[in-house]
């Protein structure tokens, strides 16, 4: 279905002229007239005596409230006394009733020499809420005929994790060339994860994908048995992979992340990888 991202609200100048009543402070812009301007000025007249004798220390409340109010909220009221010939207000939280004899509407003429001016506000209205739902919403996707493998295609400059490094077993040969990689992704400034957890390579590359780790190196036999010494880099979309030098992959990476290089750019450089060629026989399955 359908949930609001982002709600756009023109409040025109109804906030502020509320506040203003309620604060009795006047939240206003004021503007130098070049030359002076004669408008049109409604204001509410109040009746001191009538007020003052039914609200007594209260009245002064009132009139301050009243002095307060805008030309669209004057209209409105002046609709109500000529229909009912009485409205209320709320102040200081109290309700106060105004009949005929306590407020008339006075219209008469004015020089101005500055205009004052109550600014109109739009509010628009989203937050990370919001755009963390629509991140979500937009990256998660399922593989092709598992309904078992979901993912996260999170783009790399927001992914939490930019990289997984995981060993293709357990195998102790493995642990130096996770360390060296580990600190050399630290110091590229490059968030990772570690997963040296048993299970098989696929089942931990599908909870890297979970997660929406943009990309996976690989630790196996070709990287301890060869030189130069190599790894292989996983793109989490697409399940491709390269070879290249573990020295060379921290960069790549961190250019990866930052926008400065796409896979295709990657596959353009680097041997796509086929499976390693020496060493113990561990599956590599996706």
């Amino acid at each position: 279905g359908w949930i609001e991202i982002v709600g756009c609200a023109d409040r025109s100048c109804y906030d502020l002229s509320c506040h203003a009543r309620a604060t009795k402070v006047p939240l206003i812009a004021e503007k130098p007239l070049k030359e002076p301007r004669t408008v049109n000025i409604v204001q509410f007249e109040a009746n001191k005596g009538a007020i003052g004798k039914a609200y007594k220390k209260d009245a002064k409340v009132v009139m301050e409230y009243l002095s307060m109010c805008d030309e669209c909220y004057i209209t409105e009221m002046e609709q109500l006394l000529n229909e009912k010939g009485e409205f209320t207000v709320e102040t200081e939280g109290k309700t106060f009733k105004l009949t005929e004899d306590m407020v008339t509407v006075k219209r008469f003429q004015k020089t101005l020499h500055v205009e004052e001016i109550i600014p109109n506000v739009i509010e628009p209205s989203f937050g990370i809420g919001r755009i963390m739902y629509t991140v979500f919403e937009h990256t998660f996707h399922i593989r092709e005929g598992d309904e078992q493998r979901t993912f996260f295609s999170f783009p790399a400059v927001v992914a939490p994790f930019k990289c997984s490094v995981l060993p293709l077993s357990q195998n102790q040969e493995f642990m130096p060339f996770v360390k060296e990689l580990s600190e050399a992704l630290t110091r590229n400034g490059i968030s990772h994860k570690v997963d040296d957890s048993s299970g098989s390579i696929g089942r931990r590359y599908a909870r890297t994908d979970e997660i929406g780790v943009a990309f996976g190196i690989t630790i196996d036999f070709d990287t301890v048995n060869r030189t130069p010494h190599t790894a292989t880099l996983r793109d989490r979309d697409s399940m491709r992979q390269i070879r290249a030098e573990i020295s060379e992959l921290p960069a790549i990476i961190r250019d990866l992340a930052n926008g400065y290089l796409t896979w295709a750019d990657v596959e353009a450089k680097y041997p796509q990888f086929e499976g390693q060629e020496t060493g113990k026989k561990d599956t590599i399955e996706e």
